[in-house]
Formats: structure tokens, sequence, C-alpha cells
């Protein structure tokens, strides 16, 4: 029954994707607000499609220029978090290369950086300050990679205070908005630790077989939960700033993976 499942959804998926590349294509080369609004609609279609079902907490802030600071479990979280609001993510250069992943990645307009090479981070730096300054919302997975989505591991302040610098100079300031992605259930189930890396994606994992067993399963349920956003002015020190994040985006995470993100969500919308 999975087989079968997994055909009917790439089929599905293939047939509303084809027509929207070329769109989105053409959408890029215009100067209106389509090459935005296009990826949420497709990867709110995708999360039905595959069975992801999204609980969110807080908003994402409608101040800009702003810079998104999350963490980091799986490549599922590209499709959660584009599901949310129009933003573009800042993904490691590998990215672009990989099949059909590496061309959703460009059409989404993200950034790369390599990681590998310092000499590169001012580079990408200005490129991204250039894109927030625009209006664009950019999103930094700051712990540098993906892990089994039970914990938070620490940020790197590198490329958080690169970019903060670059889009607000000297003088001008900045919104760093934390937020945390919690995995949380399957088949109307707990979760737990154990079952976490069915959705989790990191270590040596191939790509291909974990997009299958998630696209034959379907039924996730994952948190989003969008902390305050905090506005930085360019004379923040750096380190500080990254420590303030991580235990933000720790303590949301937390919370979701305890359960208590439900309760929440039902206190704010009163």
């Amino acid at each position: 029954m999975s087989r079968a499942r997994a055909a009917i959804v790439l089929l599905a998926l293939t047939a509303v994707t084809l027509p929207l590349i070329p769109l989105q294509w053409l959408a890029l080369r215009g100067k209106g607000n389509l090459k935005r609004r296009l990826p949420v609609v497709w990867h709110r279609i995708a999360c039905r499609m595959v069975g992801i079902k999204v609980h969110e907490v807080g908003r994402p802030a409608a101040e800009r220029p702003l810079l998104i600071t999350a963490n980091h479990a799986s490549w599922i979280d590209i499709t959660v978090l584009g599901s949310r609001t129009p933003l573009s993510f800042i993904a490691k250069t590998e990215v672009a290369n990989w099949p059909v992943f590496g061309l959703f990645a460009k059409l989404q307009r993200s950034v790369f950086v390599d990681r590998q090479r310092r000499s590169a981070t001012a580079r990408t730096a200005e490129e991204i300050g250039t894109r927030m300054a625009s209006g664009d919302a950019m999103v930094l997975f700051a712990e540098g990679t993906s892990n089994s989505g039970n914990y938070v591991l620490p940020f790197r302040s590198a490329l958080i205070g690169a970019a903060r610098h670059a889009v607000a100079g000297e003088e001008g300031e900045v919104w760093i908005q934390p937020l945390a992605i919690a995995y949380t259930g399957l088949h109307g189930l707990p979760m737990g630790r154990q079952f976490r890396p069915h959705v989790a994606w990191y270590g040596d994992m191939e790509m291909v077989p974990h997009f299958m067993e998630v696209v034959k399963q379907g039924a996730i349920d994952v948190w989003v939960v969008w902390g305050e956003p905090v506005k930085v002015p360019a004379d923040a020190d750096r380190k500080a700033l990254t420590r303030q994040l991580e235990e933000t985006v720790r303590a949301l995470s937390a919370e979701a993976l305890a359960g208590r993100a439900a309760a929440s969500a039902l206190f704010s919308n009163r």
C-alpha cells in the first residue's frame, strides 16, 4: 500500500510542479511579487499531498530587513517553512548541484554559501544583505548542518554577524527572528526520539531513499514556533547575539518537543 501511495503522490506532485517551473522561471525575470508568492503555493500543495500537517505558534515578523535564524533537522524543513510565508534560504553550495532539489533551491531564490572557504563569507554576506535590503526575508539554518531533530546544535556566529553588518552598515539596524521547527507526530501518535529520524535527515543518510520513505508513510505533524523578532543595531556584539538567538530557539524547540507548543498556540489565539 505504501508503494502505491508513493506512486500516486509523486505523480500528483509532478503534475503540479511541471507547469509551475516555467512560470516561476519567468517570474524570476520580472519585477513583480509573483516570484515570492508562487513558491508558497507549491510548498502548501506539497505539504498537503505528502501528508505534512503544519502547526504554527506566533507569526513571521512584518518588519524589514529580516533575517530568520532556525534550527535544522531535515530537507522537509524547506517545504514546511516555505509553506508559511514568502522567504528564501541560505544554503550550502553543494545543494545547487543536487538533482531536482538544486533546481528547486534556485527557483526559491536561495543564496548559496561555501562554508569551507572563509574568504567567501564576505561575498555571500553582501548578497544576503542586498536581498534583505530589497525586502526579502532570508532563512539561515544557524547550526550549519542538520541533526536528529531531538536537540539544537550550537549556532555559528560568522554568517549571522556578517549578514547583519552587510545590510545594516555602520549605523543601520536589522531585525532577526528566532524560529524553532519540531517534528512531533507520526500517523497521529507522538513521534518520540526513536522515531524522529524517520523525518530527520542528517549525517550520511542518502537523500532519495529518505525522501521516498517519507512520501510512502506521510502523516507527519510538525510545529513551527516563531520567537519574538529582535531589533539589532549595527554595533551589536556578534557572539552575544548568536548565543541569545541559540538559547531562544533551543527553548522554543524543547517546548514543542515536550508537547507544550499546543498550549501556547491555544493561549495566543484567545
